[in-house]
């Protein structure tokens, strides 16, 4: 009777540190993100304010933190998709190419649908006064269409090794000192902007797969290359990742030490803020719930829940990019198979950003209805096509948004500079937004996965995971 006792005692035991073993980065990483937002609020309400660089020396190890998972992007990115296109024939890439699309188009659609449905019924902007809402803000001058344009240069780079450091962007110069004059008669002028061109090389990574795929047998060396450049990179992510709760740690404490008061802006851009949260929280948990359960006949919550440390990290790094290593690995993990994952998710990084598109939406709504110009229904169709296409082309680095809000505004006839209007929250909502443009894009590639099951069935997997 002991021994029995014993041994049914154990296994629960047993059963409870497997569990904490194999969860452990998830806790530390959430963990972080509590403990970072403690010390922040803690430190805040010391008598005297803290300086801009006695901030620094706090963000710093987050910092140090995310150089680590930047570095990693455009080898991680260029030999995922390299690997996982070549990796299967061309018909196939089609497939999971088309499936990853539609899924994208129709999320995002579904995101500017529900901002423009909740900005109009709740109608945050109305009765506010903007006296006291300003800030600091970069802005350029330009035109939607130069904007659009711009995209589609940055699809096909002139150079490859270029693009990984650098993006094509048109700039428009006021003739003489005139601030007056219509946009239409400023000079084009054509510049390189520090930055990846991360379109460019996902262009550039599915055509050079294609290749390797279509060539067969005599591709097979360059494919070999790209798969094991990405397992190394996969390795290298797995070192990376252990510093994750240390560095979303001072991230969170920094950027809450930075704000001036939180309180005083919530009190004036209260509605605001809540509008975007409650449509970022119906989206996530309501829309591509709803979408990934009528396509794959699965709850999305158990995959959500495996999800914790990455949408944890997403949330303390503010970035879509910075957090695709850790989210290819965590899928990895759950079982998905690796050519879906390292496709789906790099593309997904790039072009899929649903939280963004809901923000821009409910933005240039909030700002038309706080300057009291009634849009027509024409305006707000204009503005849901804009901020789709704005959302494509937000880069996946933090409030990147911000600079394609520019664009999105000039759909309504709103200048560049009411952008300042809501910077004071853009930092909490930003992380808000890359949280759920991650958890898209990973729901995402477990739904190509379970609709390609049957594609893929027939071609063995080489690739390993880590």
């Amino acid at each position: 009777m002991s021994n029995s006792y014993v041994t049914s005692n154990a296994r629960p035991t047993a059963r409870w540190k497997r569990f904490l073993k194999s969860n452990l980065l998830t806790f530390l990483t959430v963990l972080g993100v509590f403990g970072g937002t403690t010390l922040g609020l803690v430190l805040k309400g010391q008598s005297e304010p803290w300086t801009q660089r006695e901030v620094m020396y706090i963000q710093y190890p987050g910092d140090l933190f995310l150089r680590m998972l930047k570095c990693l992007i455009v080898p991680l990115l260029v030999s995922s998709i390299t690997s996982a296109i070549g990796s299967l024939d061309l018909s196939m890439s089609k497939k999971i190419a088309f499936r990853a699309i539609i899924y994208y188009f129709i999320t995002t659609v579904c995101a500017v649908v529900l901002g423009i449905i909740l900005v109009s019924t709740i109608r945050p902007g109305s009765g506010k006064e903007m006296g006291s809402m300003k800030g600091k803000a970069t802005t350029r001058q330009v035109l939607t269409a130069d904007t659009l344009l711009d995209l589609i240069r940055n699809l096909f780079p002139p150079n490859i090794i270029q693009a990984t450091m650098f993006q094509f962007r048109t700039l428009l110069v006021s003739p003489g000192n005139a601030t007056d004059v219509p946009l239409q008669q400023y000079s084009i002028k054509s510049e390189f902007t520090e930055g990846t061109n991360v379109l460019g090389l996902v262009m550039f990574s599915i055509v050079l797969g294609a290749c390797i795929g279509k060539m067969r047998e005599a591709g097979r060396p360059l494919q070999a290359v790209f798969e094991s450049l990405s397992e190394a990179m996969m390795i290298i992510t797995s070192w990376v990742i252990w510093i994750s709760p240390i560095g979303v740690f001072f991230l969170v404490a920094a950027k809450l030490l930075e704000m001036a008061s939180f309180t005083e802006v919530l009190g004036q851009l209260g509605w605001y803020f809540i509008t975007v949260m409650l449509g970022l929280v119906l989206h996530g948990f309501g829309t591509i719930s709803v979408i990934f359960f009528i396509a794959t006949r699965k709850i999305s919550f158990p995959y959500i829940a495996q999800m914790s440390q990455v949408l944890a990290t997403a949330f303390g790094t503010g970035s879509s990019s910075a957090t695709m290593p850790i989210t290819i690995r965590c899928l990895d993990n759950m079982g998905i198979d690796p050519r879906v994952t390292r496709f789906v998710i790099p593309v997904g990084a790039t072009i899929n950003m649903d939280g963004t598109a809901l923000y821009e939406a409910v933005a240039a709504l909030f700002i038309a209805q706080l300057r009291q110009i009634p849009l027509s229904f024409g305006h707000i169709v204009a503005v849901s096509v804009t901020a789709t296409a704005a959302s494509i082309g937000a880069a996946g680095i933090p409030q990147a948004g911000l600079i394609t809000m520019v664009m999105v505004l000039d759909t309504v006839g709103l200048p560049a500079e009411d952008v300042t209007i809501i910077i004071a929250v853009d930092w909490l909502l930003d992380r808000f937004r890359t949280t759920i443009n991650v958890m898209c894009d990973a729901l995402g590639t477990i739904l190509v996965n379970a609709l390609s099951k049957n594609d893929l069935s027939s071609v063995p997997i080489e690739m390993r995971t880590y």
